[in-house]
């Protein structure tokens, strides 16, 4: 019976430390984004200037993210790709 407790016990701990926390767009953006698009364009909330980027589409201004565009680093600087998506997702929600 005790092994049985700390099989489980040990299972539920693998489970919880599994788990991903999902990404917060603003505080990625806010971290990773928000110094050089306040200083430079693409400025958030700019409409115009984000439209031609928001109309490739969700999917491309995330793979270009990833990839880095002169000057921005790959992953502009964010931890890894769910960041970048969520960033991505947060930029697009607010310059439209």
């Amino acid at each position: 019976m005790k092994k049985t407790f700390v099989l489980v016990g040990a299972v539920a701990a693998l489970m919880v430390s599994g788990q991903v926390a999902v990404a917060d767009g603003k505080a990625v953006y806010d971290k990773s984004c928000k110094a050089c698009h306040t200083a430079m364009k693409p400025k958030l909330g700019d409409k115009e200037a984000w439209a031609p980027r928001i109309a490739q589409g969700e999917a491309a201004m995330t793979a270009s993210v990833v990839k880095g565009k002169a000057p921005m680093p790959p992953k502009g600087g964010a931890a890894n790709e769910a960041d970048v998506k969520a960033a991505v997702e947060y930029i697009i929600s607010q310059s439209k």
